[in-house]
């Protein structure tokens, strides 16, 4: 393949808004991690479903899914949350087969009885004999703790429950931590943590690539303490150079009718070459690659979000014609970008 025709990839962080869009090279597919939810009653909706946001949203940064779930309650019948909210399951944990999964948590609440059950602590120890990643969320890992499943490990469980688990499991090293991950075991103290948690096992699983773009997806959910603080962008990032963060700013704020090099470094009052080891440094790419990447990345959205024509589109993003877009859109994406509006749709 000669050199103009070699796909393009992305350098810069617009790699993780575009990764589930992207064309899948080669035969290499992630394997799909199956995970089980045990549903106590009066389970924290909130710490269920932050953990398993984490896990959905890790499935948009992929052509194939990296994870996949199932709720379980004890009998298979709905599990009611904390809220008041009963929630369909997709079957009884006593008739699950531990062997088609790979993790299993167990979801407790701040009103959740804590009662030992037989066939619950008998399903949960043959899924540590199998050799299962084994957590618990709010106080589900007392329940691991009392099948014998914390011994010798560090976990960490909500305040309420901190107590029992001191006085029942002395072999547990309770931590203080509102999550801890302790090699095949994993648990987290309430609600606010389960996100945190999931994302470090994700780590675990796939890397702190695969981990940004979540929580570049869900960012906005991080701000609501902050109200008055604009959502963050690249050229907001602190930790950049302001310099750095003046030449973003300007890319971000002329997309329609791009800035040539020279007069970004006029504007600036930067060397060209200034620029260029700025971007090296702190971007991983150069000038004209990232400004691209932020024009294609505009417009793959705009494509697959809005019904504007393409022409619009490229003329929006600042391509000099159709063609010169969908050559482009097709170098990043493997697909022109018609292709990529009718596989959407379909």
């Amino acid at each position: 393949m000669s050199p103009t025709n070699r796909p393009r990839t992305f350098d810069s962080h617009f790699r993780r808004s575009n990764q589930a869009y992207l064309k899948q090279q080669g035969d290499a597919r992630p394997a799909t991690i199956r995970i089980g939810f045990v549903l106590l009653e009066h389970f924290s909706m909130m710490a269920f479903t932050g953990a398993v946001d984490a896990l959905v949203t890790a499935n948009l940064l992929s052509c194939d899914p990296l994870y996949s779930f199932r709720t379980l309650s004890l009998d298979g019948s709905e599990a009611r949350s904390d809220l008041g909210i009963d929630i369909s399951v997709s079957g009884a944990l006593y008739d699950l087969d531990v062997g088609e999964l790979d993790l299993l948590f167990v979801c407790g609440g701040y009103r959740t009885p804590l009662l030992a059950n037989r066939q619950l602590t008998e399903k949960l120890q043959e899924a540590g004999r199998r050799g299962l990643t084994l957590g618990g969320l709010w106080n589900g890992s007392l329940l691991l703790a009392w099948a014998g499943l914390m011994d010798g490990y560090d976990c960490t469980l909500h305040p309420e429950n901190r107590d029992g688990l001191e006085e029942t499991c002395p072999k547990v090293r309770l931590s203080r931590q509102p999550y801890v991950i302790d090699r095949d075991r994993v648990s987290c103290a309430g609600a606010s943590s389960a996100l945190d948690m999931m994302l470090a096992v994700i780590r675990q699983h796939y890397g702190q690539e695969v981990v940004r773009g979540i929580e570049e997806i869900l960012s906005c959910d991080r701000i609501g303490e902050q109200p008055d603080r604009p959502m963050p962008t690249v050229a907001s990032d602190p930790t950049l150079p302001d310099a750095l963060r003046a030449v973003l700013e300007l890319m971000e704020a002329n997309i329609e009718e791009p800035l040539g090099m020279e007069e970004i470094a006029a504007l600036v009052n930067l060397s060209r070459r200034q620029i260029e080891r700025l971007f090296q440094r702190h971007v991983d790419s150069t000038p004209s690659k990232y400004y691209l990447e932020l024009r294609i990345t505009r417009a793959r959205r705009l494509l697959l979000q809005t019904s504007e024509s393409i022409a619009a589109i490229a003329v929006a993003c600042g391509f000099v014609s159709t063609t010169h877009f969908s050559h482009c859109y097709r170098d990043y994406f493997g697909v022109s970008p018609t292709q990529a509006r009718q596989n959407r749709r379909g």
